[in-house]
């Protein structure tokens, strides 16, 4: 094929080129001649060269597929927080105390776009599948032990996951776990501030060992106990510059002696935990229902919005929308205004899942 598009081209020079040679200075001198002549070469050159491309539907067509394949991976990625809730009322409870349960139901949005990435909750065969071999490292407070228990849900049987639960929920701890079968390294890093973070960012630096997944998230504990969302927002943007100098390509990986060059690294997949809604009422503690207010919250978030660790804002880390989440399930899904159900955590591990298979251009085995 190429041979032949070689010889369709020679054969269009000389076309276009000798009658041009040989009119010369007169068709300089005759605009007539000039423009009759150079539509002749225009349909000769047309007609030497069409045996040799497809038709312009058909290139049209091909590049209007590339085009729409691009365009949905990046959408797709934008839209994968689009959830929806249906939270209805189950039961009353029969005791008679008027207590009432509700069924708690999430899935993607079934609008033109989001309906058009086929968003999936993934089974257990398929989250082996896409973990398989995989270090993964979760970081930040009790949301970020919420979302790994989650996780682990979706690998585990109830049986391991009974045996594991208190080593995973003892107070202000780490928790790591290694899931032989599908060899997969599990770490749980207990990390409420984000100067916590920082530090996990320049360990990892400094070891030069990098987990293929990062989730992190911190935010409450410093808006509880410093409660000051311009140190929040310097201390994300301290730690927006230790994640970037992590990605592939970065001279300030070479930290021993003179920078020689950069060191090409594997990227991970990094992730944001996100602060979930607040029900300033439901606060279980005085002190949490006067500094967690809704104005501070506001202030938390503008700093993060600020600070440019987000993806959607510039930055190297994708959102799990864990406000969103939560506002949309609502008070029902928590019992003290902080801590929500496991199915909003199970929603946020399902956007992480299906942002992996985008990322990493996977698609889901049939069974």
């Amino acid at each position: 094929m190429l041979g032949g598009i070689q010889i369709g081209v020679l054969a269009a020079c000389v076309v276009l080129f000798v009658p041009m040679g040989m009119a010369g200075y007169h068709l300089s001198r005759n605009r007539m001649l000039f423009f009759s002549g150079a539509l002749f070469i225009t349909l000769a050159v047309g007609v030497h060269l069409t045996p040799y491309f497809p038709s312009v539907s058909d290139f049209v067509s091909s590049v209007k597929s590339v085009v729409v394949y691009d365009n949905r991976e990046d959408s797709c990625i934008n839209l994968v927080n689009e959830v929806v809730w249906d939270v209805k009322p189950r039961l009353i409870s029969s005791s008679g105390d008027g207590t009432v349960d509700y069924d708690k139901v999430w899935d993607w949005s079934k609008n033109g776009k989001v309906k058009g990435c086929d968003f999936e909750k993934l089974g257990r065969g398929d989250v082996k599948d896409l973990l398989n071999g995989s270090w993964v490292v979760v970081a930040g407070d009790s949301q970020a032990r919420l979302t790994v228990q989650s996780l682990l849900s979706l690998i585990l049987d109830e049986k391991r996951m009974g045996m594991i639960k208190g080593d995973l929920h003892k107070k202000h701890s780490d928790y790591e776990i290694v899931v032989d079968e599908i060899g997969m390294k599990l770490d749980f890093v207990w990390a409420p501030y984000v100067v916590n973070l920082t530090s996990l960012m320049m360990g990892f630096k400094q070891n030069r060992t990098y987990p293929d997944v990062l989730v992190m998230g911190a935010g409450l504990w410093h808006m509880l106990h410093v409660n000051n969302a311009s140190d929040y927002d310097v201390a994300l943007e301290n730690l927006r510059s230790s994640v970037v100098s992590l990605l592939p390509f970065s001279p300030e990986l070479d930290t021993d002696g003179p920078v020689t060059g950069s060191v090409s690294v594997r990227s991970p997949h990094l992730f944001w935990l996100g602060m979930p809604i607040l029900i300033n009422g439901m606060l279980n503690t005085e002190e949490k229902r006067e500094k967690m207010n809704d104005e501070m919250c506001h202030a938390y978030d503008s700093a993060l919005h600020n600070s440019r660790l987000l993806r959607r804002y510039g930055g190297p880390l994708l959102l799990l929308d864990i406000q969103s989440l939560s506002w949309n399930c609502g008070p029902q899904c928590t019992i003290d205004g902080m801590h929500y159900d496991g199915t909003v955590y199970e929603a946020a591990v399902h956007i992480l899942l299906n942002a992996l298979l985008i990322e990493s251009h996977q698609k889901l085995g049939s069974s």
